[in-house]
C-alpha cells in the first residue's frame, strides 16, 4: 500500500487548513499505529496552551502534557495541533478544557492508556493543575515522568 493511499482519508495533511472556530469543530484525525503491539508511549507537549476564562474572557495559558500508548491508532499530529489552537478563543475552565482534550482523544484513538497533565500558570496566585488517566499502564511501558516542576511563585 502507497503513502498515498494510506493517508488518502485525511483532510487536513498536506493542505491548507484553517484553524476550527472552536474545539467542538475541530476535527481530530488518526493514522494507523504500526506499533507491532509494542507498548511503546508516544508523548505530545504543548507548552503554550491558551483558552479564555469563561467569567472573565481573559487568556488563561497552560502547559498540557500528554501520554499515551497507542493500541491500533495514532492521532495525527496535524489535526492535534490545529485542535489544541482551537481552544484560544473557547471559554472554558481549566478542568473542563483539560478533560475534553483528554475525552477527545480517547474516544478517537481507544488507546491502551491514556495520562494527561494539565500544568495551568496562575492567575490571581493559585495555579490549576489537572491529571487524569484511563488507568494503569501496562506493566511493560516505560513510563517517564513528565518533568514539569510544581510553580514555585517566588518562594
Amino acid at each position: 500500500m502507497s503513502t498515498d493511499e494510506r493517508y488518502a482519508g485525511l483532510q487536513q495533511l498536506g493542505t491548507k487548513t484553517e484553524m476550527p472556530a472552536s474545539p467542538d469543530q475541530a476535527v481530530l484525525e488518526r493514522v494507523p499505529a504500526k506499533t507491532g503491539g509494542k507498548n511503546a508511549m508516544v508523548r505530545f507537549v504543548c507548552p503554550e496552551f491558551t483558552s479564555l476564562c469563561p467569567m472573565t474572557g481573559q487568556p488563561d495559558f497552560g502547559h498540557i502534557v500528554i501520554d499515551y500508548i497507542p493500541d491500533e491508532w495514532l492521532v495525527e499530529s496535524k489535526s492535534l495541533k490545529l485542535f489544541l489552537q482551537s481552544f484560544r478563543n473557547h471559554g472554558g475552565f481549566h478542568e473542563a478544557c483539560s478533560l475534553m482534550i483528554a475525552d477527545r482523544l480517547v474516544e478517537l484513538l481507544s488507546p491502551k492508556w491514556l495520562r494527561l497533565g494539565a500544568y495551568w500558570y496562575p492567575r490571581g496566585g493559585i495555579p490549576i493543575d489537572v491529571f487524569w488517566q484511563t488507568g494503569k499502564p501496562p506493566e511493560d511501558a516505560w513510563i517517564p515522568d513528565q518533568g514539569v516542576p510544581p510553580y514555585r511563585g517566588r518562594g
